[in-house]
């Protein structure tokens, strides 16, 4: 039972918007701009709660369509005036009715999102992951999101595909690094048989106290997920020791999270270069050529290890990027973006289908995160992997494992710790920036040339921010000590992390800079003058990076700006085929 009469606007029942489904026994709230576009977009049903939610998203929720005339709450079926008139009575009339609809409809389309956007809120998996990673991501700094894939073989349809009763695996991990000035993106997938160290992890219970799972050395890292209990925070702690790069939120997806989103944007795009028929594993069957792949085949194509390459697992995450890839184009697409049907049901899977933690574990915190990643062209973003060899402790004919290649991985996680795009950039852009570069160098140069101030003299408040523990407190007791420097302070852990140490100041105290600088050995690079001049009495401000190991020790070297040449790496915005 539907509306009579959408041509006529003025003269529909706002309660006409709500249809009775005969299927369900129940009303369902129809959105809608236009009867062409009522005809494509899905109906909505008022949610309701339930006592178990699945998981959560990757995705913000989408804008709720505006309401046509005549949304409103159902309860009547109020329909046409047939009364006849005329004249100034009939208008007057007729503008009353128009006004009181307005106003209805202004209530009822309301009503309408808000239920929408609690039925996404009431979708969503959260998890406390008990302190682990920062609290939360900030708009001024660089954004670590921890993406998940389990093999647990939860949700419908799932169970045949094995060990039905496992607790499941860290078993894909990608590392979403995105640049403080959100022009790029760096996704570094860890291998789950790399040989790591675990460490404790507190984990909250049901009852909601907190029990502490005891750490454990040289095993494999994808047991930092599931085993003993061990849940998505102790996964974040383990790539933070593992990595050097503290994470602020996770993301967690499972076998249905791959099969409904891929449904949901209508297929995702891949190429063979040749046949695929891994009959031990995976069961996937697919010729030469392009495909479009969704549900049950798209969770195939990123399980298959019998397929490509030399079927190991090494191969399948070069696959798995492939993919992830061109979904991501796929979800930035126009005929996604433009598309009710597909952007509702995209935000229905997404919110059905990943878990989150509390620091991003609602639909408004979600949305702020999409926010700080709309404008990122898929080009510039690069997938690469944890740079990884063969395990030494193993014997030839039966390695299983795999150790951390140092030679080839410090430079590529200091590269992603100081922010430093892996992006391709053309010629004349990195011209300019090299111009850019040496004219800072210069001006860096220069302020180091000038008069130091007396060792007493020097005011300096000191930050951890991204050194060893105790850092901080240790330079307080060396300046003091050791240099003279008997106005510093100990301030502890800086309000942000930062990619290299640097010393703060303003105009006005540049003879105390210099003689810091000195006493730290610190490059002029690491110096930031600020424009304006400081108050007599306000000290410099000298935060601490991952770059510093002790004080009078030399910095660390200097952030590579490119990646070794054996170093994998795949752009987002490239479709290549799989071999």
């Amino acid at each position: 039972m539907d509306a009579q009469s959408r041509g006529r606007a003025d003269e529909i029942d706002p309660a006409d918007q709500w249809v009775l489904n005969p299927r369900t026994g129940s009303y369902e709230l129809q959105l809608g701009d236009s009867a062409a576009q009522a005809q494509q977009r899905p109906r909505v049903a008022a949610p309701r709660r339930t006592a178990s939610a699945p998981a959560a998203p990757t995705a913000p929720s989408p804008g709720v369509p505006k309401p046509r005339r005549g949304d409103g709450p159902p309860g009547r079926r109020g329909g046409r005036s047939r009364k006849g008139g005329g004249g100034g009575g009939r208008r007057k009339k007729a503008l009353l009715i128009t006004s009181g609809t307005l106003a209805l409809l202004l209530v009822g389309g309301a009503t309408a999102a808000y239920l929408y956007y609690d039925h996404l809120n009431g979708n969503l998996s959260v998890t406390d992951v008990a302190g682990a990673g920062t609290g939360g991501f900030k708009k001024d700094q660089p954004i670590n999101i921890l993406v998940i894939g389990t093999d647990k073989r939860s949700g419908a349809g799932n169970e045949g595909y094995g060990d039905k009763d496992s607790v499941g695996h860290a078993d894909t991990t990608i590392l979403f690094h995105v640049s403080k000035d959100r022009t790029n993106a760096t996704a570094l997938s860890i291998p789950r048989d790399l040989i790591t160290n675990i460490p404790a992890c507190p984990t909250k219970q049901p009852d909601g106290s907190t029990k502490t799972i005891p750490p454990v050395k040289n095993t494999r890292f994808n047991t930092s997920l599931g085993q003993e209990g061990r849940d998505a925070g102790c996964t974040m702690r383990t790539v933070k020791e593992l990595t050097g790069i503290e994470v602020d939120h996770f993301m967690m997806a499972d076998f249905n999270a791959v099969k409904t989103l891929s449904t949901a944007v209508g297929g995702v795009p891949v190429c063979l270069d040749k046949a695929v028929n891994d009959e031990e594993g995976s069961h996937l069957k697919l010729g030469p050529g392009e495909h479009r792949l969704e549900g049950e085949q798209a969770l195939a194509f990123v399980r298959t290890r019998h397929g490509f390459g030399n079927n190991s697992d090494l191969d399948r995450i070069r696959i798995q990027q492939q993919f992830l890839g061109s979904m991501m184009r796929e979800m930035k697409s126009k005929e996604t973006l433009t598309s009710p049907k597909k952007f509702l049901s995209l935000a229905e899977a997404a919110t059905k289908s990943l878990g989150v933690d509390s620091g991003i574990g609602s639909i408004s915190k979600l949305t702020d995160l999409a926010g700080e990643l709309k404008n990122i062209d898929t080009k510039n973003v690069t997938f690469t992997t944890l740079p990884v060899k063969d395990n030494p402790a193993e014997p030839e004919g039966k390695k299983a494992t795999v150790v951390v290649e140092k030679s080839l991985a410090d430079p590529l996680l200091q590269m992603i710790r100081g922010d430093v795009s892996l992006t391709e950039v053309e010629k004349k852009e990195q011209a300019a920036k090299e111009a850019a570069d040496a004219d800072a160098k210069a001006k860096q140069d220069a302020l180091l040339q000038g008069n130091r101030a007396p060792a007493a003299d020097v005011r300096v408040s000191v930050y951890n921010g991204g050194g060893p523990s105790g850092a901080a407190s240790t330079t307080l007791n060396w300046l003091q000590n050791t240099k003279g420097m008997s106005k510093s302070s100990n301030q502890g852990n800086a309000p942000a992390k930062v990619g290299a140490t640097q010393l703060e100041y303003a105009p006005n105290q540049a003879d105390q800079a210099r003689a810091l600088a000195d006493a730290l050995g610190l490059p002029a690079t690491a110096l930031k003058m600020g424009t304006a001049d400081a108050a007599a009495k306000a000290p410099l401000k000298l935060t601490l990076g991952p770059d510093f190991d002790k004080p009078g020790a030399p910095l660390g070297a200097p952030v590579p700006q490119q990646l070794p040449e054996d170093v994998q790496q795949a752009q987002a915005d490239k479709a290549i085929c799989a071999k």
